[in-house]
């Protein structure tokens, strides 16, 4: 740190409120050093920027939701800026092209989660995050960077991106295969700069234009005399795929005929490419809304107060903050629109487990269990999770009344089931039930025929009970789950993953987490990596300065309230 940097920085900081960047510098030092990149940056050529100071100031990029000019500048101008990097008052700083230099490099060598372990690591070793305790996940749906399009638009945008990549690539060889004017004055305006036709048949008509046109591009790309670098042009590849998702291409006696496919005939949502700029893009649905982009999961500490202040009495070089330690952000997690919140139970569990901030009470939503992940997550990783599991879905359940399968007694040891009448079952069959295993069980028909209260039990008309039930394992883990999520003291505690939602709002306000910054799966995930570290020095800021954030469960006026009673 410049003698003439820190004097001049800290005798104006201290005519205000003290700039959190020089706060990160005075309590966790040089947080990011250059050897923990090493990797990314080559030792050969000519000495560039720092990748430590790259990374802090890309920390700091979203601490204030910054685009890359603006970060530029305030290293530029910001003397703050100047403290927190160690840099002398009249550095110039860097071009903002080197910033996203920096995020491809990172990228390429499989450094998206450096930034956050690196901060993990040192509240790890001042005492103020840990293994073991409490800790919330919940997740919230992300935009791509990209327009949202509809088959038609998609057609004719992943047409019009790939005439304009071999028209830069190959001209004169584009200029002899395809009618220049013609395909010119119908691919040159991007899509979403002229209205389509309002007549569903010429919309019709279009598509198929589209589709005759991409397939004639195709033909002259993959004919023998074509230079092959061509095929491997990206724009290339995502037309091709695009072409075989959208179109069918039939050759009969009279010709080449194209057709749109139909609905039911379209590949999965997950393979399903939605824009020609960003393939890793998804269309995604919850609770009704649609949205093309990704998901994003966020898991923070919970613990309780008695916890927090136990967890933190060796803080080593840390001071200690004033009130109650903050929440940290532990884990960030990146996914495409159509993976299911299940999906990422156990990834999520594996990068916990890499850092060694696994917990031991994991609260979640209904979304992110099963039967298989309750019992696999508490043999695998030692977690238990706290979240509520579907209810039992078989009619009796749905209706309240008559027996449902909690009413049936089973004798796992014996392989048999007894009804609430005391009869017992016959039949006691492993089964495969959408690809998971299950036991079928059985009562005599000729038994539930002459059952007084067989219209409780059954809709068979002439069939006996059946019940399906899961694994011993699983089936026990969720019956036990099923019956504590009844209980008003397992509700109250339960009541600890309501924050996790204050948390994704801080993230919205402060990153604008909920809109991609950038294209494609790995670059998104950068930003997320990014936004929470942000995010924890916002928090850590807020504690050394003896003003830590609200719980984000409490509003300001109920906050008050409290004060007042006390």
């Amino acid at each position: 740190m410049p003698d003439v940097t820190a004097q001049v920085a800290r005798s104006v900081a201290a005519r205000g409120p003290y700039p959190l960047a020089m706060r990160v510098r005075d309590e966790l030092g040089e947080l990011f050093t250059d050897a923990e990149f090493a990797e990314a940056f080559q030792v050969r050529g000519r000495p560039g920027w720092s990748p430590g100071q790259l990374a802090l100031v890309t920390v700091l990029q979203f601490v204030e939701n910054l685009t890359d000019r603006a970060a530029a500048h305030r290293v530029r101008y910001g003397m703050d800026f100047k403290y927190a990097l160690g840099m002398e008052l009249d550095d110039p700083g860097f071009d903002a092209s080197a910033l996203s230099e920096f995020r491809a490099r990172l990228i390429e060598h499989g450094l998206e989660e450096k930034a956050l372990d690196l901060l993990l690591s040192a509240l790890k070793d001042r005492g103020m995050v840990k293994a073991g305790g409490k800790q919330r996940t919940d997740s919230t749906r992300v935009l791509a960077a990209v327009r949202d399009l509809n088959r038609l638009e998609l057609a004719g945008e992943t047409l019009r991106a790939a005439l304009e990549a071999l028209a830069c690539a190959a001209p004169d060889w584009l200029a002899d295969v395809v009618p220049v004017r013609e395909w010119a004055e119908r691919y040159g305006p991007r899509t979403d700069s002229w209205h389509p036709p309002a007549s569903k048949t010429k919309r019709e008509e279009m598509a198929l234009v589209y589709g005759r046109d991409g397939f004639t591009l195709l033909g002259a790309v993959h004919a023998p005399h074509a230079p092959v670098w061509l095929r491997e042009l990206p724009a290339v590849q995502v037309l091709r795929t695009v072409w075989l998702q959208n179109y069918h291409c039939t050759v009969t006696e009279t010709g080449t005929e194209v057709t749109r496919r139909e609905s039911r005939d379209l590949p999965p949502g997950r393979l399903r490419l939605t824009s020609p700029y960003d393939t890793d893009a998804r269309n995604g649905l919850k609770q009704g809304s649609w949205w093309t982009g990704y998901k994003v999961h966020i898991s923070e500490t919970c613990d309780d107060t008695a916890d927090d202040q136990e967890g933190v009495t060796d803080r080593g070089t840390c001071p200690a903050g004033k009130g109650e330690p903050p929440r940290i952000i532990t884990n960030i997690a990146t996914a495409a629109a159509t993976v299911t919140d299940a999906e990422m139970t156990e990834p999520i569990h594996h990068m916990l487990a890499t850092r060694d901030l696994l917990p031991a009470e994991h609260y979640l939503d209904s979304g992110y269990p099963s039967a298989e992940l309750i019992v696999g997550m508490k043999k695998n990783f030692g977690v238990a999770l706290i979240t509520p599991v579907l209810l039992n879905s078989s009619p009796q359940a749905r209706a309240g009344t008559g027996f449902d399968r909690t009413a049936f007694t089973i004798d796992w040891d014996n392989r048999q089931a007894t009804c609430p009448r005391g009869k017992t079952s016959t039949w006691w069959s492993p089964a495969s039930q959408r690809g998971t295993k299950a036991i079928v069980v059985k009562f005599d028909k000729e038994t539930c025929r002459s059952c007084p209260v067989r219209d409780q039990c059954t809709r068979s008309k002439t069939g006996g009970r059946t019940l399906s039930l899961q694994p011993r394992e699983l089936q026990e883990a969720l019956d036990h789950a099923r019956v504590q999520q009844a209980d008003e003291q397992w509700r109250a505690k339960y009541a600890t993953r309501a924050g996790i939602e204050g948390t994704i709002h801080q993230a919205v306000a402060v990153t604008g987490i909920r809109r991609a910054r950038y294209r494609g799966l790995h670059k998104t995930h950068l930003e997320h990596v990014f936004s929470a570290v942000a995010l924890n020095l916002i928090r850590l800021d807020a504690w050394w300065n003896g003003h830590p954030l609200d719980r984000t469960r409490t509003s300001h006026l109920a906050q008050l309230d409290l004060d007042l009673a006390a």
